[in-house]
C-alpha cells in the first residue's frame, strides 16, 4: 500500500508470510546477514539476547537484538516451535512474529509473519560461515534432517560453494527419498537418499544437521578430516546433534558464543567438561570481519554452532521493510 512520507512515519507496516516470500529472496538474505555479522565485530549493534519459555509438546523463544547505523533497528521476535503441530492442528512446526522498531525512539516500524525469515535467515549463517570456513572446493553436501530447513540449508550452500553432490538422511526414509528426488529435480544435483551417516560423511566435504533431536547421533569417529559441519538443531539447552567430544576435538566458531555456550553444542561440550569458553575459536563475526582467522589447513575439522541469532533476524526483517516500502507492499495501520 503505497502511503505518504508523513502516515509510514507515524504508521506500522503489516507484512504476511505471502509479503515475505514476495519481498526476500535467500541471496538478498545472505548479503543482510553477512553484513550484520560485520557490523557486529565492528560494535555497531546492540547484543543478541534470547528467552526461553517451556510449553506442553513445545516452547517459545524470544530473541532480541539491534543494529545501530545510520537507521537504527531493533527486532523481538517470538517464535513457538511445536513438533506435533502439523499432525495436531495441521499448521507449520514453528511460527511466529517478529516486532521491528526504531532503535532510536521505540516507534513500532513493523510487524512481520515470522515463518520466512526465520527459515531463510537461518540457511544465510550457514551459507555465511560456508563461505568462509568450508574448504573452497566442496563439491558434497551431507544434509541430516530433510524437512523445510533442508531445502534452505541445500539452496543457501550451493550460492557458495561448487556442490554437485547431495547425501540425504532422515529418521523417515521415505521423507528423505522425496528430498532428495526434489534436490536432485529444483537444483540439477546428483543426489541419493542414504541410511548410512558414517558412509555419507566420508564422501562429504560439508554436513549440516537440521534436526530437532534431543539425543547425540553424529560422533567424533565419524568425522572425516576436512570436514565443514554446520549444526543447525540445537537452539535450546534440551536439543542435541552432535556428541560432546566431537565438539571440544573440532575447531569451534559459534555464531554467538554466550547463546551457544547456553543453548547450543558448545553448551554440552561444556556441561560434560570437555572444553572450556576460551577453546573456542571465534564467533562467526570475527572470522566474517577478519579479526580472526577462517579455515587455516585443508584437513581442520570446522564446527559451526549455529542457534540462531536475532542478529540475523533484525538483518532479514530490516531487509524486508525497506524493500517493503520501495515496492508499495503490506499494510499500513496505527495502533
Amino acid at each position: 500500500m503505497t502511503c505518504s512520507p508523513e502516515t509510514q512515519r507515524r504508521s506500522t507496516l503489516l507484512l504476511s508470510r505471502a509479503d515475505v516470500a514476495a519481498l526476500l529472496d535467500l541471496d538478498a538474505c545472505i548479503a543482510a546477514v553477512e553484513e550484520a555479522f560485520a557490523h557486529h565485530a565492528a560494535g555497531h549493534t546492540l547484543p543478541p539476547g534470547v528467552l526461553g519459555l517451556p510449553s506442553v509438546d513445545g516452547g517459545f523463544h524470544i530473541k532480541a537484538a539491534g543494529l545501530r547505523l545510520e537507521r537504527g533497528r531493533v527486532a523481538v521476535k517470538c517464535n513457538g516451535n511445536f513438533s506435533r503441530n502439523a499432525e495436531r492442528f495441521g499448521m507449520p512446526r514453528i511460527q511466529g512474529l517478529i516486532l521491528l522498531l526504531d532503535a532510536d525512539n521505540g516507534f513500532p516500524l513493523a510487524v512481520i509473519d515470522s515463518i520466512e525469515i526465520t527459515s531463510l535467515r537461518t540457511g544465510a549463517a550457514t551459507a555465511v560461515a560456508a563461505r568462509h570456513l568450508a574448504r573452497p572446493e566442496s563439491k558434497v553436501a551431507t544434509i541430516v534432517g530433510c524437512g523445510q530447513q533442508g531445502r534452505v540449508q541445500i539452496r543457501a550452500l550451493a550460492r557458495v560453494r561448487p556442490i554437485e553432490r547431495v547425501l540425504a538422511l532422515d529418521v523417515e526414509p521415505a521423507r528423505a527419498r522425496r528430498f532428495a528426488a526434489e534436490v536432485a529435480e529444483e537444483m540439477g544435483l546428483a543426489a541419493e537418499a542414504t541410511d548410512d551417516l558414517s558412509g555419507a560423511l566420508a564422501r562429504s566435504d560439508v554436513c549440516v544437521t537440521c534436526t530437532p533431536s534431543r539425543r547425540a547421533f553424529l560422533m567424533r569417529g565419524q568425522v572425516p578430516p576436512g570436514l565443514f559441519l554446520a549444526a543447525v538443531g540445537a537452539d535450546s539447552h534440551d536439543k542435541q546433534e552432535i556428541d560432546p567430544a566431537l565438539t571440544a576435538s573440532c575447531t569451534v566458531v559459534a555464531d554467538h558464543l554466550e547463546q551457544c555456550a547456553t543453548i547450543g553444542e558448545v553448551h554440552h561440550a561444556l556441561e560434560a567438561g570437555l572444553m572450556t569458553r576460551a577453546q573456542v575459536h571465534a564467533e562467526l563475526a570475527d572470522v566474517v570481519s577478519g579479526k580472526r582467522p577462517g579455515r587455516t589447513s585443508p584437513d581442520e575439522i570446522i564446527l559451526f554452532d549455529s542457534t540462531g541469532t536475532a542478529l540475523q533476524d533484525v538483518a532479514a526483517a530490516s531487509a524486508v521493510y525497506d524493500e517493503a516500502l520501495r515496492k508499495g507492499a503490506g499494510t499500513f495501520f496505527t495502533f
